[in-house]
């Protein structure tokens, strides 16, 4: 399968999109998962809480890879060049 966008430096805001939306739904998980674990001190709950931590941390480092290949310069993009024209300087 050659897809466009499972190559690195592609469609890079979709993926970030994509990972920061199941960070945000693992957040909300492990946040119940643990206010009911608080609650009821069922075992399967505190377990469901770390894996969504867990998940959270992993997902949370994919967003931030993406986010880096997003603010990484582009082969072949110019460069911002400052020009000062020393003529127009107020003295």
């Amino acid at each position: 399968m050659d897809l466009e966008v499972l190559k690195c430096g592609n469609c890079e805001e979709l993926k970030a999109g994509v990972h920061a939306t199941a960070f945000g739904l693992f957040l909300v998980m492990a946040a119940y998962n643990a206010a009911a674990w608080l609650a009821r001190r069922e075992r399967h709950l505190a377990v469901n809480a770390a894996v969504y931590a867990l998940l959270t941390a992993w997902e949370q480092h994919h967003v931030g890879s993406h986010l880096a290949e997003l603010k990484r310069p582009q082969p072949g993009t110019p460069a911002l060049t400052l020009v000062v024209d020393n003529d127009n300087l107020a003295a």
